[in-house]
């Protein structure tokens, strides 16, 4: 769990660096993901996720998001627009 625990953090703490809205959905729920605790809930239970991104800094976002999901071998569609 620990592993998981480092990915929910940074994950966290790399989304709180944008003004974007960065939304996770997975399955049928959509978690902000600037918000710990619904990540922990979440990570968990998934095995694939989308993360939905809009905002002034959106393209910014989606790289240092897509980077920080794969690092921890998180398997993340990132959906534009």
């Amino acid at each position: 769990m620990s592993s998981n625990n480092a990915a929910v953090v940074e994950i966290a703490q790399t989304a709180g660096k944008f003004s974007s809205s960065i939304v996770l959905q997975a399955d049928n729920k959509y978690i902000d993901v600037k918000s710990i605790l619904g990540l922990f809930t979440t990570l968990v239970s998934s095995k694939g996720y989308e993360l939905h991104v809009h905002g002034p800094d959106a393209e910014e976002a989606k790289e240092a998001m897509a980077a920080v999901f794969a690092k921890h071998g998180l398997n993340i569609n990132v959906v534009g627009e």
